[in-house]
C-alpha cells in the first residue's frame, strides 16, 4: 500500500506466512493458496472482468468505420422484352461517425470506469475467498481439538466405570454410583460422536473452500500484527476497501452517464461511401454525408436522461454507505479481536483452576472424602473449559484476519503467499485497442494462453 502504516503491516504479515510455511504439516498459507487456486468463484469473476474489458473494446471500435461487402440478387416475372429476369450486383460499404457530440468518447470513458469498477469487485471476492479459507482451517482444527478432547474424556470416563465397578464388586459404592459412571460415559460417547460429526462437517467445508480435504494441519501461526488504534484500522480501510474503491469508480461512471444521457439530444454527422458493380459490369460509387438531431422523441430522451441522474444518485449514495458498512465492520472486527483476547485470557486461567480442582477431587473420592458424582462434575467442567479455550483460540484467529479483510488487505498479494498472482489489467491492455489480428492479435493470444483461456 501507499502509506508506511500499511506497509508495516504487510511486511509483518509476510514474515508471519514465512514462518507458518516451513512447518512440515499442511499450514495456514497452504490453505490460503489453495483456496486462491482451486476457486470457481475467483475464476467466474475473473470471465466477468474480461467481459468487462471487452465492453472497452467495443465502445473503442464505434470510433473507427465500418466496412461491409453486399451481394445482392434479384428476380422479375414476367420480365420486358429484351430484358433478363435475374440481376445482381456487390458492392463494398463504409460508413463512419463524422462527429456525435461526444457520445461515442464518452461511452469508452464510462466502459474503462466500469473495467476499474469490475476489478475491485474481483478483489472483494479474492477476499472473501481467503476469509473463508480462513475460517475453514481454524474450523478443521478446533474441530479435530474436540475430538481430541471428547475422546480423553470416554476413556478416562471408562476407566473411571471400570474402577467404579471394582469398587461395587467389593462393597465400597453403591449401584447408584455404577449407574451415574454408566450415564456419563453413555454422554460422553455421545458428545463425542457429535464432535466427529462436526469434524466431518467441517472438513467438508474445507474440502469446498481449498479444493481438498485438510491433512494433519500445523499450528496455529503467530497472528499478523495489527494497527495501533482502531482510528488507524478505519483510515486504512477508507482508502483501501475494494468495496469502497468499486463506489468510487461506478459513482464516476455514473456522472458521465448523465453526460452521454444529455449528449443524445445533440446533433450527429455520419459519413458513408460505396462501390458497387452490377451483372452488366457497370460501376457505381456513392459519397454520402448525413446530419441528424432529435427534435422531438415522445419523451424519451427526457426520460432517458431523468434515470441517469437518478442511478447517478444510486450510486453516490452506495459509496456512502459502503463506507459507513466498512468503517462498521472495522470496529465490529476490533471489538471482536478484543473480546477473543478476554476470553482467551479467561478459559486459560478456567482451564488451569479446572485441572487443580479435577485432581484434587478425584484424590480425595480416593480417601472417601467424594462421591463419584463429584468426580464426574469436576471432569465434565475441565472438559468444558478446554472446549471453551480451543474456540476462543480459533475465533481470535478468524477475528484478526477479519479485521484485515475489512481494511482490504486480506490478498494472495498482500499477504505475499508465494503464488502467481493475477494480473487484472493483462488482458485489458491486449483488448483495449479493440484488435483483430495483426500484432496486437497475437498479443492477445499469449496472454488468453497465460491465463489458461485459448
Amino acid at each position: 500500500m501507499r502509506r508506511r502504516g500499511v506497509r508495516t503491516i504487510l511486511a509483518a504479515v509476510t514474515a508471519v506466512f514465512a514462518l507458518a510455511g516451513a512447518a512440515t504439516a499442511e499450514t495456514l498459507a497452504d490453505a490460503l493458496i489453495s483456496a486462491y487456486k482451486t476457486s470457481n468463484i475467483i475464476e467466474q469473476n475473473r470471465a466477468v472482468l474480461r467481459a468487462a474489458d471487452e465492453d472497452v473494446a467495443s465502445a473503442v471500435a464505434a470510433l473507427r468505420p465500418a466496412l461491409s461487402f453486399i451481394a445482392n440478387g434479384d428476380y422479375s416475372d414476367p420480365v420486358s422484352p429484351g430484358t433478363n429476369n435475374l440481376s445482381g450486383s456487390i458492392a463494398l460499404s463504409a460508413q463512419m461517425t463524422l462527429y456525435d457530440s461526444g457520445r461515442n468518447r464518452i461511452a469508452v470513458d464510462i466502459a474503462k470506469e466500469t473495467v476499474l469498477a469490475t476489478r475491485e469487485a474481483l478483489v472483494g471476492v479474492e477476499q472473501n475467498i481467503l476469509q473463508n479459507a480462513v475460517e475453514a482451517y481454524f474450523g478443521v482444527r478446533s474441530a479435530t481439538e474436540n475430538v481430541s478432547i471428547n475422546q480423553n474424556s470416554v476413556r478416562v470416563l471408562g476407566e473411571n466405570l471400570r474402577a467404579t465397578q471394582d469398587q461395587f464388586d467389593v462393597g465400597e459404592v453403591t449401584r447408584t454410583d455404577v449407574a451415574l459412571s454408566e450415564a456419563r460415559l453413555a454422554g460422553a460417547r455421545a458428545a463425542l460422536a457429535a464432535a466427529e460429526g462436526q469434524l466431518a462437517a467441517a472438513r467438508e467445508l474445507y474440502k469446498a473452500v481449498t479444493g481438498h480435504y485438510p491433512g494433519p494441519l500445523a499450528v496455529a501461526p503467530k497472528t499478523p500484527p495489527l494497527p495501533r488504534s482502531v482510528a488507524e484500522a478505519r483510515a486504512i480501510a477508507q482508502r483501501s476497501h475494494p468495496s469502497i474503491l468499486q463506489a468510487q469508480h461506478l459513482v464516476a461512471a455514473s456522472d458521465l452517464g448523465v453526460t452521454y444521457a444529455a449528449a443524445q439530444r445533440l446533433p450527429s454527422l455520419t459519413g458513408s461511401a460505396s462501390v458497387a458493380r452490377s451483372d452488366s459490369g457497370q460501376d457505381v460509387s456513392r459519397l454520402g454525408i448525413n446530419l441528424t438531431q432529435p427534435i422531438y422523441a415522445g419523451g424519451k430522451l427526457s426520460s432517458v436522461h431523468r434515470k441517469a441522474i437518478a442511478q447517478r444518485d444510486q450510486a453516490r449514495a452506495g459509496l456512502h454507505q459502503a463506507a459507513v458498512l466498512i468503517d462498521q465492520g472495522v470496529g465490529s472486527a476490533w471489538a471482536q479481536i478484543e473480546v477473543t483476547r478476554a476470553q482467551i485470557s479467561a478459559s486459560a486461567r478456567e482451564v488451569e483452576a479446572a485441572q487443580i480442582a479435577y485432581d484434587g477431587v478425584r484424590e480425595e473420592a480416593k480417601l472417601g472424602a467424594r462421591t463419584t458424582l463429584d468426580v464426574l462434575d469436576a471432569e465434565q467442567s475441565l472438559l468444558d473449559a478446554r472446549a471453551s479455550r480451543i474456540t476462543a483460540e480459533a475465533d481470535y484467529q478468524t477475528a484478526t484476519y477479519s479485521l484485515l479483510a475489512t481494511m482490504g488487505l486480506l490478498t494472495a498479494e498482500h499477504l505475499n503467499l508465494g503464488v502467481p498472482v493475477y494480473d487484472p489489467a493483462g488482458y485489458y491492455n491486449a483488448v483495449k485497442s479493440a484488435p483483430v489480428t495483426s500484432v496486437r492479435g497475437k498479443s492477445l493470444d499469449r496472454v488468453l494462453e497465460a491465463i489458461g483461456r485459448n
